[in-house]
């Protein structure tokens, strides 16, 4: 906890960007739109369907203030997580590639170019494994504990022990890139160079919330799980049941689509097979996370094959 006053809910929204900038990037990956006059936070997040004490959390965190845990909401903190991943592995990183690109010379025999390149092809993929882990195991976790089930073998303290910082590589590659490099007047480069140090910095803050802000509030839920009673786990025969009426609640169609994603069908492919519009395949593909709360395919493909729906041999 910081000991400078954070911002409330009364607070115009505007006002917040204008102290820190960054927090357009928040607003962003909460989804919400700029344009919002002289509207404060409560009317802002209300309009967007935001969790006002999670974004005011977030905010206060990035802008160093007063900030709690407490009063986080996981499920709007996991959105605001998966879309700040997102941003980074479909967005930040590949456009970042492209500006190095055009910066150094690698048409010819310049090997220190090619090796920096290569060396920020390896750290891209060390980021999305690292985030694809969150989203497809963590976050999974988490949905499993919202529904009151906590799991024999994993906690959230098996993720904290081992959750490391995924910007130190970018500062390697600012370094090679500065020390060994020779170009002069190169002003693409420095641009790219300002581009990497804001990246990192993004990347940093992005780690330390959930270090500081996601990881504290799941150990609250496990708490109250724990003392909970009767304590319920994943592998109980009640969580069986769950599942049961989980898969009931799904239709036919829903089923027969759910079996497709699992073969690794896109919506089109699905949609030519089943005779059915990309429309329709989409708002079913939707009904079938939210009523199975799976919001990856690898969950889905988990989820399938737990519940005998496809065979692993039919899995691409």
């Amino acid at each position: 906890m910081n000991s400078v006053k954070g911002y409330c809910y009364g607070d115009k929204m505007r006002d917040l960007v204008k102290d820190n900038s960054a927090l357009i990037l928040v607003m962003g990956r909460f989804g919400i739109s700029l344009g919002f006059g002289d509207k404060t936070v409560r009317e802002v997040c209300g309009m967007h369907g935001v969790d006002e004490a999670t974004f005011l959390e977030v905010a206060n965190f990035v802008s160093e203030k007063d900030y709690s845990y407490e009063v986080v909401s996981l499920p709007s903190l996991i959105g605001y997580l998966k879309q700040a991943h997102e941003y980074f592995l479909d967005f930040n990183l590949p456009n970042l590639r492209r500006k190095l690109i055009e910066a150094i010379d690698c048409s010819g025999g310049n090997d220190i170019a090619m090796l920096i390149v290569r060396f920020y092809d390896e750290y891209v993929t060390e980021v999305r494994k690292h985030m694809e882990y969150e989203n497809e195991v963590v976050f999974s976790y988490v949905e499993q504990l919202s529904q009151g089930f906590l799991n024999r073998d994993f906690t959230i303290s098996d993720f904290a022990g081992k959750h490391t910082g995924i910007s130190e590589k970018l500062k390697e590659l600012k370094d090679i890139i500065i020390r060994y490099y020779p170009e002069k007047n190169n002003y693409l480069l420095g641009a790219v160079l300002l581009d990497i140090l804001l990246c990192e910095q993004d990347l940093t803050s992005h780690c330390l919330i959930e270090d500081e802000l996601f990881v504290p509030a799941v150990r609250l839920i496990e708490q109250n799980l724990k003392c909970s009673q009767p304590v319920l786990y994943t592998d109980d025969g009640d969580g069986e049941v769950v599942e049961k009426e989980k898969l009931d609640a799904l239709s036919d169609r829903e089923k027969d689509i759910l079996v497709c994603i699992t073969k690794g069908m896109s919506s089109k492919e699905i949609a030519d097979t089943l005779f059915l519009s990309v429309h329709t395949v989409t708002t079913h593909r939707r009904n079938i996370s939210q009523k199975l709360q799976i919001h990856t395919t690898a969950g889905l493909i988990i989820y399938a094959i737990a519940n005998k729906l496809v065979n692993i041999e039919d899995i691409k």
